[in-house]
């Protein structure tokens, strides 16, 4: 039997006012607020609700107003018609009392949205079992108008292959197997469904973390959105708590506020961070053990090292100009001619001027999808000219170059920005900040879990990939972090940043570079206004840039 014929207990009210212990709404908001009205919406409450994926994760610390914002849009979907978009909405949370606080979220709202247009109903949700059984789930619904409802599930419904239209998983983590109800709610996106999946976090090997992990990676649809408790007392959580409870606003009460919530934790900081801070409990320490790099470790990878020493700056410039043309010639140019013309290219560089090694690597872009590392370059105390003369004479001779992305942090701004001027929009400036380490870091480690990457047979290669650590939940070097390479000196795991670069730029959108082989012939690529642009190459340059 379908939701439609498992109405069993009559409409209780008209008026979700005349229901306040029945259908309580969380922060308990005043009857008069306007949610649309000017700042009653923190800033990542309007990010969630402008974001119209199809897919989408809240991954949040505790109490942070999500499912305030997504019963607004909610509300907003089933209150409009067809034509404007409207649809059916079901609230999937973990517990009977998330269903109530959730219902009574939208029963608020409709009043806003749809006057007295809309019914509050308890009702009984008839859930066939896979045994072919029934089971009687409580649950509460909301009509508007428009024909279409909001029903709030209040356990785990194992039909949920029966509905239609966008299902809401709340507390996702706290399921008994959320990965069973997003496989079954899968079903919705072939009909126009949409999938909203919301919660903290309950441990690293959480089915709810292992979705997030796999987002990052590319490897599902799904967008992902990283809401902790901070963010959301620097968007405005503070002051609206005190809005609603009549408390005045002041520093003071608001230092004291931060100390008395994650005081409450005590010794217990990995709790604090998972509920807080949304980082799952046990996510420290390596993110990738020796084993799992060793077995995409390649030994034809060839690994140059550059070192000069502090009198280098003394020589004149075209001394110091020919010291690294004869460098490239010896060592990178036998490298260069051997790759193939057939495969597309990438290049990366995590910059370092003096002290730590200014790593650069190139990586093949497989028909397989494997990205493969053929040349590592690290530099030790390299001129910054010479440095960019280095990565100009690589990249000129990288068949079928798609896309090279450096390190534009400190130093390496400039450097960064020497390649993006020469080469155009495919070279990617990227800013090392802790953001762009937590999207693009797990999607290097599943990389290594996948084997569509490889790394160098060289135990500094290795050694530098093993520095890669959770650090508060996300995969990075920890500052400060140092061990000693081959040669005796101080290493910052630079060859594992250079990696991740690479892989992060071999995932963006490429240009296509088309070649004939053998003799001089066309070189063709694409120009930024869609048009072909044709030349003369000598076939000596292996697919050299202009």
């Amino acid at each position: 039997m379908s939701q439609e014929t498992a109405t069993l207990a009559p409409v209780l009210s008209r008026d979700p006012d005349e229901l306040p212990a029945a259908l309580p709404r969380g922060a308990e908001i005043p009857d008069d607020q306007d949610p649309f009205a000017d700042g009653i919406l923190m800033r990542h409450q309007r990010e969630w609700l402008e974001d119209r994926s199809t897919l989408k994760i809240a991954e949040k610390g505790r109490r942070t107003g999500i499912t305030y914002a997504e019963a607004l849009d909610d509300t907003l979907v089933a209150a409009a018609s067809r034509k404007a978009g409207g649809d059916n909405v079901f609230y999937i949370g973990d517990t009977k009392d998330k269903g109530r606080e959730f219902i009574g979220y939208v029963a608020h709202f409709a009043k806003v949205v749809a006057g007295d247009l809309a019914e509050v109903e308890e009702f009984l949700f008839e859930d066939e079992q896979p045994d072919g059984s029934t089971k009687f789930i409580s649950a509460y619904r909301v009509r508007f108008a428009s024909g279409f409802r909001v029903e709030a599930l209040s356990s785990n419904p194992a039909n949920i292959r029966g509905l239609q239209g966008t299902v809401v998983i709340d507390e996702a983590a706290y399921h008994r197997d959320v990965r069973q109800v997003i496989d079954a709610v899968n079903a919705l996106l072939i009909w126009g469904g949409k999938v909203r999946v919301i919660s903290t976090h309950n441990g690293m090997l959480n089915p709810f973390n292992e979705l997030i992990v796999e987002a990052r990676a590319g490897k599902n649809k799904f967008k992902v959105h990283h809401i902790p408790f901070q963010t959301a007392v620097d968007n405005g959580l503070y002051e609206r708590v005190c809005l609603v409870r009549g408390w005045p606003v002041s520093p003071e009460g608001k230092a004291e506020w931060l100390d008395d919530i994650r005081g409450a934790y005590g010794t217990r900081q990995s709790a604090m961070r998972q509920e807080l801070d949304a980082i799952p409990s046990d996510a420290e320490g390596a993110a990738l053990t020796r084993v799992q790099i060793e077995r995409v470790a390649d030994r034809s990878v060839k690994v140059v090292r550059w070192q000069l020493g502090d009198d280098f700056k003394a020589l004149s410039k075209d001394i110091r100009e020919s010291v690294q043309r004869d460098f490239c010639e010896r060592e990178l140019r036998p490298v260069l001619d051997a790759l193939d013309p057939r495969r597309g290219h990438v290049y990366s560089q995590d910059f370092a001027r003096s002290g730590d090694v200014s790593s650069a690597r190139v990586f093949e872009m497989g028909t397989d999808l494997v990205r493969r590392l053929r040349l590592v370059l690290e530099m030790r105390n390299i001129t910054f000219d010479q440095q960019r003369d280095t990565t100009f004479y690589i990249i000129d001779r990288l068949p079928r170059f798609l896309a090279g992305a450096f390190d534009a942090t400190g130093n390496g701004a400039s450097h960064a920005e020497s390649a993006a001027l020469k080469y155009g929009e495919c070279i990617f400036e990227v800013k090392l900040t802790t953001q762009w380490y937590q999207e693009h870091g797990p999607a290097y480690i599943e990389a290594f879990a996948d084997q569509t990457v490889t790394v160098a047979a060289d135990e500094d290669d290795i050694r530098d990939h093993q520095s890669l650590q959770y650090v508060n939940g996300v995969i990075r070097v920890p500052e400060g972090q140092r061990h000693k390479g081959q040669d005796g000196q101080d290493r910052h795991g630079d060859n594992a940043i250079a990696g991740m670069l690479g892989w992060f730029a071999s995932r963006q959108e490429h240009f296509e570079y088309g070649y004939e082989a053998a003799r001089a012939g066309s070189y063709r690529r694409a120009s930024g206004r869609g048009e072909r642009q044709e030349r003369t190459i000598d076939p000596a340059l292996r697919g050299g840039l202009w």
